[in-house]
């Protein structure tokens, strides 16, 4: 893939980063922030990003090309080749560390980036920010003394905005430097070995779209826990965000100044439930393929992924039917949307797991197992054990049934505190009763089945704004 050099992660691979390198990329992209983004209005922000989102949508645009085909060969401009050069439809592209089938990313772009409109962008800005997101927005209250006293409230963003990437999936990185260029912030994104491709595409469309804004960004990789490296980024950041395991965050945020602001996001999982309401005969077909739509997206590696469809018993349809109903939209989806090929390691484990239930099966009428002939496209074990079980992925899932959901929550408690996203089925009269005691118990997000990995723009992430905590706000008091 032949790209022009403007960030760290498009120099070759031999090339040698320093903390002296680091560090002046840093102090120009601040330089690049006064010159460039301090005074740009938000509607001129906002335009940029509908437009690169939109571009994204289009077959023949370069860059959602270069995704889709993972590389062009050396010495060829990607805006000089046909669709049909850079496109392989259905073969696996290495996008993240990971491996997904073209379908696959394809429909996960599509996802993404259709969010992202002036609408949707002026509801976070608003939810966020306030009825006037540009600078300030004004509201009345009364002191102590019943006096009537104005208020206006002004927000800033960080002068410097570190990202620290996780590797599993790439909508998150992608929705970080959206954010920074929200709150105008220079913004420097450091991805895990491997994984710095589609940050990078886009970052390189935003230059495309607008090279003012393109050089206030800046991508980078390298393997986690170099410390010089780290040392001399962390020094120069105003707030730091990063995506990862528990133990990697707290690793960052020890080794931060203590000034720095730190935003975490660590290991989250989900789930499913269905209830037994909706579980009749012309209605599962259809639950089923919801299910399945949340399985295969992204391959099942996002926190909103599920790694448990819970199950009604009493329906209609029982939860050991409704379990074969998915392992037969499972097996269609593979034909349309395959998952990819998997490092060895990966599907070593699947087969490992697999063996297990096989045993299990054969011994018992609790436990059932259905999955891919000949790979490990696919698996669903269906177990009347309800205990949250950890899937290893992949398009790995299981099925367990359950009175109601209170045996369900007493069931998963052993991740509560944990669980980022809940998809239901369940008739509309019972959603919100469903949705109040899923809260009350600690759940951060309930949405339809179907939906768990394409959260709206307005999604509080953890259940904090996501926007809103990027910036520091200054009160000012009227007399």
């Amino acid at each position: 893939m032949n790209l022009p050099n403007y960030f760290l992660a498009d120099l070759p691979p031999e090339a040698k980063l320093s903390a002296a390198i680091i560090t002046e990329a840093c102090q120009t992209l601040k330089r690049n922030r006064r010159q460039y983004l301090m005074q740009r209005s938000m509607d001129s922000i906002v335009n940029t990003i509908c437009e690169v989102a939109a571009n994204w949508q289009k077959p023949d645009n370069k860059f959602r090309q270069l995704a889709l085909a993972g590389a062009v060969p050396d010495g060829v401009q990607a805006s000089a080749c046909s669709p049909d050069t850079l496109k392989r439809e259905l073969q696996p592209t290495e996008v993240t560390g990971g491996l997904f089938s073209a379908a696959t990313l394809s429909r996960g772009l599509d996802n993404f980036f259709r969010q992202f409109s002036r609408e949707n962008l002026q509801a976070l800005l608003v939810q966020d920010l306030g009825e006037d997101s540009c600078h300030v927005s004004r509201v009345t209250y009364h002191d102590s003394r019943h006096r009537s006293r104005a208020t206006r409230h002004f927000w800033r963003g960080p002068e410097f905005l570190v990202h620290v990437a996780a590797g599993n999936i790439p909508n998150p990185a992608l929705m970080s430097i959206v954010l920074g260029l929200l709150t105008r912030s220079a913004q420097f994104m450091k991805c895990a070995s491997g994984s710095a491709f589609l940050p990078r595409l886009f970052a390189h469309s935003i230059y495309d779209a607008d090279p003012k804004l393109g050089a206030c960004l800046e991508i980078a990789e390298w393997r986690g826990g170099h410390a010089e490296l780290e040392a001399a980024l962390f020094a120069e950041a105003d707030c730091v965000t990063a995506s990862g395991s528990d133990e990697t965050l707290a690793a960052i945020h020890a080794r931060l100044p203590v000034h720095t602001r730190f935003l975490g996001y660590g290991h989250r999982v989900s789930f499913g439930f269905v209830a037994r309401e909706v579980l009749s005969a012309s209605r599962a077909k259809k639950i089923a393929a919801a299910a399945a739509t949340d399985v295969i997206a992204w391959n099942q590696l996002g926190c909103l992924s599920p790694h448990v469809i819970y199950v009604e018993a009493g329906g209609e349809v029982s939860p050991e039917r409704f379990a074969e109903l998915l392992a037969d939209e499972l097996e269609q989806r593979e034909q349309s949307e395959p998952r990819g090929e998997l490092a060895a390691e990966h599907a070593a484990a699947i087969a490992l797991r697999r063996g297990i239930y096989e045993v299990r099966a054969a011994h018992s009428p609790d436990t059932q197992l259905w999955h891919s002939k000949n790979s490990t496209a696919w698996t669903v074990v269906f177990e009347a054990d309800a205990r949250f079980q950890l899937s290893c992925l992949n398009r790995f899932v299981y099925v367990k049934p359950v009175k109601d959901l209170s045996e369900l929550l007493h069931n998963a408690e052993a991740v509560r505190g944990k669980v980022s996203t809940v998809g239901i089925a369940a008739p509309a009269e019972q959603t919100e009763e469903l949705a109040m005691q899923l809260a009350q118990w600690g759940v951060t997000r309930v949405c339809p089945l179907g939906q768990m990995q394409n959260p709206p723009l307005t999604w509080r992430h953890d259940g904090r704004p996501a926007l809103g905590d990027l910036v520091t706000w200054t009160d000012m008091e009227m007399g």
